[in-house]
């Protein structure tokens, strides 16, 4: 199970961190990604990050922003946001990549989704 945490309502220009946090699975051995849905679009890929955390893979849209990050040890993984848009404004989900470490970017090679944390940058 996943459950996402740190959504809120910000200034464009402002700063978030997200939380993931996982139970009920070996995480430390799960790659991990988030993804956001605005209203009327698809679900889209922001980040994904692997096992260990030595590697991390960004959307065009969100590189340079965004940072993901993880602790196995408190099994969450993090997005830091900053500089936030007006069209960062979306619900974000964190979770499972499917089939191993990959820069996976689409959300049927991703499982076990949390319900989502809403994010609202006001321009």
């Amino acid at each position: 199970q996943l459950v996402e945490s740190g959504g809120g309502l910000v200034q464009a220009g402002g700063s978030l961190r997200l939380s993931c946090a996982a139970s009920g699975r070996t995480f430390s051995s799960a790659s991990m990604g988030w993804f956001r849905q605005a209203p009327g679009k698809e679900r889209e890929f922001v980040a994904c990050i692997s096992w260990s955390g030595g590697s991390t893979y960004y959307a065009e849209s969100v590189k340079g922003r965004f940072t993901i990050s993880r602790d196995n040890a408190k099994n969450t993984v993090y997005l830091q946001m900053n500089s936030l848009k007006f069209e960062d404004t979306a619900v974000y989900y964190c979770a499972v990549q499917r089939y191993g470490w990959s820069h996976r970017t689409s959300p049927i090679e991703y499982a076990d989704w949390g319900q989502g944390t809403q994010v609202t940058v006001s321009s």
